[in-house]
């Protein structure tokens, strides 16, 4: 994954990274950690009426020269810019949600990672109660940052759940076969456009922090630290510019 406009040292910057980087394991989670917490997970483009566009070029400019956020496809996708420079070996997988009440397509986007000898997930890109670190593809449970994760294998797929207030809940599937970044291009626009998505029917907004995430949808905004949550009623178009940094319009 690659762009004419992409450079390592704009995305590290974007990300508050100031260290050497290594294709290794400790590298690889600080990069994760530092982009969930500094790039959001956000909608407003498909809110706005447009399909984001999946040019490389273009990711770039909307990500790290203007500052925005992204859903899967465009921050997975400069993630992935970023293990391309530092020479990280990786691939994209799609991934099945399970949020939904029904069974959904693949439309989500995820990348795997193999270094050191092992396998990781790794996705900057899904929001809600999304892992918070690269988590080893195999079946158990893990802590990260104080919030419990659980992978199962079940039909061929390999289950993410997260512990949410006492109670697992299913995030997304997905299987160990490499997908071209071109076969996103019919989810982006079934995500962008069809009027039963959460992208077409919220305004969202999710971003992590070291010790819990904030997550606003619509005029609701939930701010999570060390467990404890806060529910707040707010203008969504303040709330973005105040938690999130994003101006609404100009988007």
């Amino acid at each position: 994954m690659t762009a004419e406009n992409f450079n390592l040292t704009d995305y590290l910057s974007r990300i508050g990274f100031d260290g050497e980087v290594h294709p290794d394991v400790a590298t690889l989670t600080q990069l994760v950690q530092k982009q969930l917490r500094s790039i959001p997970f956000e909608n407003t483009e498909v809110q706005a009426g447009r399909i984001p566009s999946l040019v490389p070029e273009d990711i770039v400019n909307k990500v790290l020269l203007r500052g925005r956020g992204g859903y899967c496809y465009e921050i997975n996708g400069v993630f992935a810019m970023a293990l391309t420079a530092i020479g990280f070996e990786w691939y994209f997988a799609g991934a099945r949600p399970m949020f939904y009440p029904m069974r959904r397509p693949k439309t989500h986007m995820v990348v795997i990672v193999h270094v050191e000898g092992s396998s990781y997930l790794c996705d900057t890109g899904f929001g809600g109660y999304a892992l918070r670190a690269p988590m080893m593809i195999e079946e158990g449970e893990t802590v990260q940052d104080g919030d419990r994760f659980r992978m199962e294998l079940i039909d061929g797929e390999y289950v993410v759940s997260s512990l949410v207030q006492g109670e697992w809940q299913r995030q997304y599937g997905f299987a160990l076969q490499p997908q071209e970044w071109i076969e996103f291009s019919l989810a982006n626009y079934f995500n962008a456009t069809h009027p039963d998505t959460i992208f077409t029917q919220k305004k969202l907004a999710i971003m992590q922090t070291p010790k819990g995430r904030k997550i606003l949808v619509d005029n609701e905004l939930k701010l999570i630290e060390e467990g404890k949550l806060e529910l707040l009623k707010v203008d969504y178009e303040n709330a973005l510019k105040e938690y999130f940094g994003l101006e609404l319009f100009g988007v």
